[in-house]
This record gives C-alpha cells, sequence and structure tokens, in this order.
C-alpha cells in the first residue's frame, strides 16, 4: 500500500494528518519536513510576548510525539527538492519517495523588505520558531524596534512588542493599518489605540533602506524620514510558495491552483493551506485551513468532499482593541455603514437592498461577530 505523503509540519500539515486518523487508523501517512517536525501553531509567533511563550515552549508536541500519538512516520530535518507525478514519487535530500497520495502544505514565505543599505541583510523576518528565536534573541536587552508593514501580522506584533514594553515604530504604505480588511474608521481606531500606547505610525510611507549604525540600524523611508531602532522587523505580507509545484508542471497563480475538492492539475497531488489557491481564493487564515483538512481527510479516506466554506470571520490578535472582519467580496456593489461608539466601532458593508455583505468589527463590537456571520450565511 503505497502512502500518503504530506508535505510540511505547520499547522495545515499535522490537522489533515490527525482528521485522517480520525477516519483511517491503518494507511499508512508520512510527513515530511525541512524543521524539526515539531507541533506548534504558527498564529502564535505574534503574540508569544503576551503569551509568555518563548520560541522552544511554544511547540506543544516534538516530532516523535507527533509521530507515535498519530500511527505515522515523520521525516524531520528533510527537504523536498523535486516532485515526480508520472512516476509517483518525491525526490528529497535523503532520497526518493513513492507516494499513492501527495499532499502539499508548503505554507508560504515572506515578501522580500525590497531596502537597500549596509543593513538590508539584518532586517529580520517571523515566519516559523527558529525566525522566533532569532529574533527573540536579537531584541534582548534592546529597546526600539522598527516593523515594516501594517497589516494583520504587523499589527500583531506592534500590540505583542509594546505590551512588552518595546518602543515601536510602525512604517505602512497605506493610509491606515488592515486596509484590505477595516474601513478608514475601524482602522483609524486601532491605530489610535496602539498609539496611545507608544506606538509610533508612519503612514504612506515605506522602507528605502537600512543602514547599519554603530548603535542599530538607521531605516530611511521613501520621504527622507529615518528611524533610529535597535532592531528591524519586515512584516510586510506572504506568498504562497509554489516553486516546487511549478517546477513539477502543476498549474500555478497565486497559489497552487486546485478544485474544490483540492485536486491539483497532477493525478493524485493535492494542495491546502496558506500555499493552496482553492477555486480561485487563496485564504491565509487558520479557519479556512480547518474546513480544508477536515474535506481532504475525508476524500482521502474514499469519500469525496467538496470544501464549503462558511462566512469566517478573521480575528486580529491585537488585545489592546481586538479586531473582527469578514470583508465583503471583492467587487461587491454596496456602502459601508458605520456605528462609532466609545468602546468599539461596528461596520456593515450593505448592499442596494440592506442586505449584510460583510462587516469589521472593533473592541467591544467583536462581540457581535458569531450573530453576523450567521445572518450572512442565511
Amino acid at each position: 500500500m503505497h502512502p500518503i505523503v504530506i508535505v510540511g509540519s505547520g499547522l495545515a500539515g499535522y490537522t489533515l494528518l490527525k482528521e485522517i486518523r480520525k477516519r483511517d487508523a491503518v494507511t499508512p501517512v508520512t510527513l515530511v519536513t525541512a524543521d524539526d517536525g515539531a507541533f506548534y501553531s504558527k498564529p502564535n509567533l505574534s503574540n508569544a510576548f503576551t503569551t509568555g511563550k518563548t520560541a522552544a515552549t511554544l511547540a506543544s508536541a516534538s516530532a516523535e510525539k507527533m509521530a507515535a500519538e498519530l500511527n505515522a512516520r515523520v521525516l524531520s530535518h528533510t527537504r523536498v527538492t523535486a516532485i515526480d507525478t508520472q512516476r509517483q514519487y518525491i525526490r528529497t535530500d535523503g532520497g526518493e519517495l513513492e507516494y499513492g497520495k501527495l499532499v502539499l502544505a508548503l505554507g508560504a514565505d515572506p515578501f522580500p523588505h525590497g531596502c537597500a543599505g549596509s543593513g538590508a541583510g539584518g532586517v529580520l523576518v517571523v515566519n516559523d520558531r527558529a525566525d522566533y528565536a532569532v529574533f527573540r534573541s536579537a531584541i534582548d536587552g534592546k529597546q526600539r524596534i522598527a516593523v515594516l508593514g501594517g497589516g494583520l501580522i504587523g499589527c500583531e506584533f506592534a500590540n505583542d512588542l509594546v505590551h512588552a514594553g518595546f518602543a515601536v515604530d510602525m512604517v505602512h504604505l497605506g493610509g491606515w493599518p488592515l486596509e484590505r480588511l477595516l474601513p478608514v474608521e475601524a482602522g483609524q481606531r486601532l491605530a489610535d489605540t496602539l498609539a496611545a500606547l507608544g506606538v509610533r505610525w508612519h503612514f504612506g510611507r515605506s522602507g528605502k533602506s537600512v543602514e547599519q549604525t554603530a548603535n542599530g540600524y538607521r531605516v530611511e523611508l521613501d520621504n527622507g524620514e529615518t528611524i533610529e531602532a535597535d532592531t528591524v522587523l519586515s512584516a510586510i505580507g506572504l506568498r504562497p510558495r509554489t516553486q516546487l509545484a511549478q517546477a513539477a508542471g502543476i498549474p500555478v497563480g497565486r497559489g497552487i491552483q486546485t478544485n474544490g475538492l483540492l485536486e491539483t492539475g497532477a493525478a493524485n497531488v493535492y494542495a491546502m493551506g496558506d500555499c493552496a489557491e482553492v477555486e480561485g481564493l487563496n485564504l491565509p487564515y487558520v479557519q479556512p485551513l480547518m474546513v480544508q483538512a477536515h474535506a481532504l481527510a475525508a476524500t482521502l479516506a474514499g469519500t469525496p468532499t467538496a470544501v464549503v466554506y462558511p462566512a469566517m470571520p478573521v480575528m486580529v490578535k491585537t488585545p489592546a482593541h481586538p479586531v473582527a472582519a469578514l470583508p465583503p467580496r471583492i467587487g461587491a456593489a454596496g456602502s459601508w455603514k458605520i456605528e462609532c461608539g466609545e468602546a468599539g466601532i461596528c461596520a456593515l458593508h450593505l448592499d442596494d437592498n440592506g442586505r449584510l455583505q460583510g462587516f469589521a468589527l472593533t473592541g467591544s463590537e467583536t462581540g457581535r461577530r458569531n450573530a453576523l456571520a450567521k445572518e450572512m450565511a442565511a
């Protein structure tokens, strides 16, 4: 019996493995990962200070423990270098491995920051536990941190770092944080709350160069403004890992393209999680990943099951001012109806008939998210 092979030990890969074992206790499953294979939730990297976690304690189980509990083979520190879709083999730096079904749960890589300068190579990213260990070491005993990018990850890190006592400068190309998720009123409320805690915002700006100085780094922005920092963190976004699939002739767009069954353009090859573009949508959030894992496990167990997403609000981990958003579909006609209160903002995107198409909630208003999600799903 040829094994199911899962490439990737992130939340996507391990969640799928757990879902498979709920349905099938005997089919051989091999999980291949380039890192140490320890189980942890990547979203927890951006609030580890608040939760009192280090890079080491973020992991809840070793690769060996996961393998034993899930009756699977976990190949850690093993990098996949090629896929042969005709012979149904993957090539790794440790040899070849045959598969019956192959699942690509490869995740995503940070966008390059694009800054020039003598300190550009010292700009850090946090995309896994190893990165986080380097980041924590770099800021130990330091105070000033410049963060490039005011999207979801950048805002979460800003909240976590300022809460831990660091001085944070946020450089963001948009006019307000999370502009892809939030209307300006909601985004500005989040920005104001973080600013009150000590975050300094630089809106409409991007990093041009990073120079190393005797005391750290000097970040020059595109308008000539400079920021002095001990550490520079880039959080300007992620792009799906598609190179391995593309080299194997598997169709890719923004992500590895799949149909509703998560099937790629190659027989017996599937994709899920941050690397996947499912029927035109790349949704790099936890809840879509969970839905995908549940459906794909059923498919691999012999019951073809298409991915059907419920209404899935995005929760932003900014405890200083929580955010929940479910943006309207791109191109949806309608307008925002916004109510601003002292404790939060409720923004509803309504069509011409008053039907709810999306929402953005901040502060205490986030408690309405489940009721509004149900209304959208009705």
